[in-house]
């Protein structure tokens, strides 16, 4: 049952289209199926909305992930969508989260917690039925606020009220707060970025650049994936335009030394470089002309593949000469060898970089974009019968020099040019 406290002190009814909007939401998303497994469980369960899908929902932004927390323990969770036939995977049940899947949708479901130690880096916790002591473990009250379906809120720190004025505040002692978490230093600079609209709070960055130090006790993985969420354009944009924060940002990841291209950007390029992915954007932090782009691909766990795309452009880069005399000739060596996504990333770096590009860069975009990749029309077969080569060495070679003749001129190669390949 609901406490007494629960009801009648901490729970508010929001404003009725913020209200409309929950129950809307609750109906139409497959979420609704969740909601229901849990409350049906038994008399006692609760489920409500948390996180950045509410925060979202106040202010009238599109919710692209929905976190829900319940009093139900994670083995209770698990019953309960099984029983209804919901997948879900035992993601983090150490701390508590499960995350099921409806139609290619991921939904995080976390049990009510307290911590019982931490050490900066992790949390040892104990499960709860308590929505007060889990609203009182989060870092932010802009992250302490929940909602049930029917739009009522929880919100013992007044997390609605700071989310609606722009205030990033720490609920406690944030000197304490921070020494739980570490991460918790980026997580504001996050926050700040994208909620705040008030001056930073300078006893607030006086603790964080006291405890800044504690970074070094995070793992990689946890750092590059709080990256992640921060490498938006407009929050970039906003952390690049602001002093402390970027000062801020640079001491923990000293690698994204083009930061401050974002603080003068052109409007009209902000709109086409929010079409790019993460990994694009942080070739544009990190490439310069020094080592400094295979530091940070050793430093952190950036897959093979994506490593390839940043390498791509880096070294393109190193040479001046290539970014100012883009030719076809070597876009095409580019898009036949390294395919379509390095070539694509050159050419958009190219626009990143440049000053009042010319409307024939984009075009020369969009016609990538749409160009398939060649096949050689010359088989190794063809020249063994046609020509009487042998296998071997002087086949390979052979071969190689037609390929590299077809892809200079344009994917084209005519008979005589193979001859005088063949017989010179």
């Amino acid at each position: 049952m609901k406490s007494i406290l629960d009801k009648f002190f901490f729970r508010s009814n929001n404003l009725d289209h913020l209200n409309q909007s929950i129950k809307k939401f609750s109906k139409q998303n497959s979420v609704d199926q969740i909601i229901q497994a849990i409350k049906l469980y038994s008399t006692d369960s609760e489920i409500r909305f948390v996180g950045g899908c509410l925060r979202k929902m106040i202010l009238n932004e599109k919710v692209d992930d929905i976190d829900l927390a319940t009093n139900l323990t994670p083995p209770q969770v698990c019953e309960a969508l099984k029983q209804n036939k919901i997948t879900f995977y035992e993601t983090g049940i150490d701390h508590g989260t499960i995350t099921a899947v409806i139609d290619n949708n991921k939904f995080e479901i976390t049990t009510l917690r307290e911590d019982i130690f931490t050490d900066g880096r992790h949390a040892k916790v104990k499960f709860s039925n308590s929505w007060k002591e889990d609203a009182s473990r989060r870092d932010f009250t802009i992250n302490s606020i929940y909602s049930d379906v029917d739009g009522n809120l929880f919100d013992p720190f007044d997390g609605k009220s700071d989310l609606e004025n722009g205030v990033i505040k720490f609920i406690g002692d944030t000197d304490i707060r921070i020494k739980e978490d570490y991460l918790r230093i980026l997580r504001y600079l996050r926050f700040f970025s994208n909620y705040s609209k008030k001056p930073h709070n300078l006893d607030v960055i006086k603790k964080i650049k006291i405890n800044i130090g504690g970074i070094s006790q995070l793992s990689k993985d946890r750092l590059f994936n709080e990256l992640q969420k921060i490498i938006k354009v407009d929050t970039l944009i906003k952390i690049s335009k602001d002093k402390l924060s970027s000062e801020l940002l640079q001491i923990i990841f000293p690698e994204l030394k083009n930061l401050f291209y974002f603080s003068k950007i052109e409007k009209t390029k902000v709109e086409y470089i929010k079409g790019l992915d993460f990994i694009f954007l942080l070739s544009t932090l990190i490439i310069d002309e020094t080592d400094n782009t295979d530091y940070f691909l050793y430093k952190f766990n950036v897959s093979k593949k994506d490593q390839k795309r940043i390498k791509a452009v880096d070294n393109f880069f190193k040479d001046r000469k290539k970014i100012k005399l883009l030719t076809e000739k070597k876009l095409n060596r580019i898009f036949y060898f390294d395919g379509r996504q390095a070539v694509l990333d050159i050419l958009n770096f190219k626009f990143f970089i440049t000053k009042n590009p010319e409307n024939s860069l984009i075009d020369l975009i969009n016609q990538f974009k749409k160009k398939n990749v060649p096949i050689m029309p010359v088989k190794a077969d063809e020249l063994i019968k046609k020509y009487d080569i042998p296998k071997g060495k002087q086949l390979g070679e052979k071969l190689k020099k037609i390929e590299n003749e077809w892809v200079d001129n344009n994917f084209k190669i005519s008979e005589k040019q193979i001859d005088n390949i063949l017989y010179n």
